[in-house]
């Protein structure tokens, strides 16, 4: 389990370093709540961008994409209204955004999907 976390985070590092690289500010991180947590909170221009970080070693199991099933969005959305309530002065748009990070014979690709529910 150990390891499992370690290759999340380094996976979530990797995403925010990315979207730093194309011009997002990161808000916060791990931001957690009674509905689960947010991996990363963005902001590009007007928009706050919720992203879940999916990594990966492997396609065995499928896209890591597939694994933010109806019931995870859900958890996704109430944290986000939640983040929003306690921080009442953001007035933009918002968008949820799901970035993969696979980590395939020791290259490192990144597909960033935009406002994906």
């Amino acid at each position: 389990m150990h390891e499992h976390r370690c290759f999340g985070n380094w996976g979530e590092d990797a995403a925010a370093q990315y979207l730093e690289k194309q011009g997002y500010r990161i808000v916060a991180r791990n931001y957690a709540c009674a509905y689960g947590e947010l991996d990363i909170i963005a902001q590009t221009k007007n928009t706050l961008v919720f992203v879940e970080v999916k990594s990966r070693r492997s396609l065995k199991f499928g896209r890591p994409a597939a694994a933010v099933t109806r019931e995870k969005q859900v958890h996704l959305h109430r944290a986000a209204f939640v983040y929003l309530k306690e921080h009442p002065g953001f007035r933009g748009k918002i968008r949820f955004d799901i970035i993969e990070v696979l980590s395939l014979h020791e290259t490192l690709n990144i597909n960033h999907m935009q406002a994906c529910f």
